[in-house]
C-alpha cells in the first residue's frame, strides 16, 4: 500500500517546504506537490531574480559556447529542484525518494484520496520582509506556461 501526501505550495516558503518534503520522501512516502507557481522565495524580488539569471549564464569550460549547465526555468523543476538538493542523491535511497516526488503547476485532477497539507513553519505569513513568488520568477527567466 502506498503512502501518499499531497503537499499544497500555496504561501510556502519553498527551502523549509522542501526540507520537509525531502524528509517525507526518506521516511517512504510518495510526495505530490501542488500549486508548485506559488511557492515563495523570500528576498528583495529584483536581487532573486537576478540571483537566477546569473546562475542562467554560467557555462562549461569543456564548449563553452555550445554547452551549458542545464538550469531550471518553469517552476515544476525550480521546486523539485529544491528537493533533490536537499536528497541524498549519490545514494540508492536518496534515488529512490526523488522517483516518490511529483511536482504539479495548478490543482490537477488527482484521484488520489490523501490528505491536503501545509506546513505552518513554512508559511508566508512568518516572512517580515520582501518575498516573490516562483512563477514571478520563472516568468521573468522566460517561462511561458499558465499560471
Amino acid at each position: 500500500m502506498k503512502r501518499v501526501v499531497i503537499v499544497d505550495g500555496s504561501n510556502q516558503i519553498l527551502g523549509r517546504m522542501a526540507s520537509h518534503v525531502a524528509k517525507m520522501l526518506l521516511d517512504g512516502y510518495e510526495v505530490h506537490v501542488i500549486n508548485a507557481e506559488k511557492v515563495v522565495l523570500s528576498g528583495e524580488p529584483k536581487r532573486v531574480i537576478e540571483g537566477y539569471r546569473i546562475l542562467l549564464n554560467v557555462k562549461t569550460h569543456r564548449n563553452p559556447y555550445r554547452n551549458k549547465i542545464k538550469r531550471p526555468r518553469n517552476p515544476r523543476a525550480l521546486v523539485k529542484d529544491a528537493v533533490k538538493g536537499m536528497l541524498p542523491k549519490d545514494k540508492k535511497r536518496g534515488r529512490e525518494a526523488l522517483g516518490r516526488l511529483r511536482v504539479y503547476v495548478g490543482v490537477p485532477q488527482l484521484n488520489v484520496d490523501a490528505p491536503i497539507i501545509k506546513f505552518p513553519d513554512a508559511d508566508s505569513s512568518r516572512l517580515s520582509r520582501k518575498f516573490i513568488t516562483v512563477g514571478e520568477v520563472t516568468r521573468r527567466l522566460g517561462w511561458r506556461g499558465e499560471m
